[in-house]
């Protein structure tokens, strides 16, 4: 029986380049090898309170899904909401997380901003529903980039926490598929910051779903320096430019220094302009297919509808196991 592979991305807006480098073309390999289940988490979408369009997002997520190559025969794609056994099973694991767990997360630090009162219940216990969305499968690996590893600790301490209050090994501590090809993209405005789509401004990402003169006016505009040239062993004090040379290298599927030497006589309008034509060459076809699916709307919820079911045969069992071990009486 294969392992179970868990991971999802918030439907709070247009997917972007970082979302593909760093995870969907990597997801896409994994199905062969693992049981997906990739997840369109529209109950952490609400946890800022920002997102009025969720509905179309998470259509538009499940789209970019398929177009990037997550085939529903292989893998089950469902929207969170639609299996409540996430949201049952995150409120019987709040009550074994220690609220000193909750408070060390970096990501609620950053969200919150300064005035931490005013911060939804939501967006401080998000972590825990992240958990439950692994622990729920029972999955083994999660595919993640390495900044997100610190999730992954509290979900296996939250279930060694479970297991030996119950002295139980139950739950299975997931661990981390780090892949080492994925590329970590970060944005065109600001070469220390992760490439997001919450950033207020569109010219800090390539979204999926940008046509070709937006790409090449948004590459055009990306930050670089005054540097000349891109010599390997500099790059590291360069933010901007190591971004872009990196987004050259994994769409090239060659490595950064052999990237450096094949642009070494290019000046940064040259090199700029065979990036941009890449990044089209590369993204047309997913933003096409992008748009035809999303004339077929109901094709779309058939999609998530057979993957809720999927995932359903799953997490019944497993809740119902739970609530057992808890010792909640069963009727």
């Amino acid at each position: 029986m294969r392992d179970i592979v868990f991971s999802g991305i918030q439907p709070s807006g247009t997917l972007h380049l970082g979302n593909y480098l760093g995870a969907l073309c990597n997801w896409a390999e994994l199905q062969d090898k693992y049981n997906c289940l990739f997840c369109v988490v529209d109950l952490h979408a609400i946890t800022a309170n920002k997102y009025s369009s969720i509905k179309d997002n998470v259509l538009k997520t499940v789209a970019t899904y398929l177009a990037c190559g997550i085939d529903p025969k292989k893998s089950a794609i469902f929207n969170q909401s639609t299996v409540p056994h996430h949201a049952e099973l995150c409120w019987l694991l709040s009550c074994y997380t220690p609220l000193g767990w909750l408070s060390r997360m970096t990501q609620f630090k950053s969200k919150a901003g300064n005035d931490k009162s005013k911060a939804s219940l939501g967006l401080y216990s998000y972590p825990v529903l992240m958990a439950a969305d692994i622990l729920l499968y029972k999955a083994k690996y999660i595919p993640v980039g390495d900044d997100q590893r610190q999730h992954i600790e509290l979900t296996r301490d939250i279930a060694n926490v479970f297991n030996s209050h119950y002295q139980i090994s139950y739950f299975i501590p997931p661990e981390a598929l780090i892949l080492q090809d994925s590329a970590r993209i970060m944005s065109l405005k600001d070469g220390l910051k992760k490439m997001s789509k919450s950033d207020d401004s569109d010219y800090s990402r390539i979204n999926l779903d940008d046509d070709s003169d937006a790409i090449a006016e948004k590459i055009k505009k990306a930050k670089t320096d005054s540097t000349i040239g891109f010599e390997f062993s500099l790059l590291q004090g360069r933010p901007e430019v190591y971004n872009l040379i990196n987004i050259y290298s994994a769409l090239s599927n060659i490595s950064v220094e052999k990237t450096c030497q094949k642009i070494d006589k290019y000046d940064t309008k040259n090199f700029k302009k065979e990036l941009a034509d890449l990044i089209i060459t590369r993204l047309n076809p997913i933003r096409n297919k992008i748009n035809d699916l999303l004339q077929d709307k109901s094709y779309l919820y058939s999609i998530m509808k057979s993957g809720a079911e999927r995932a359903q045969e799953i997490s019944s069992k497993n809740i119902k196991d739970v609530k057992e071990i808890i010792g909640f009486p069963q009727i």
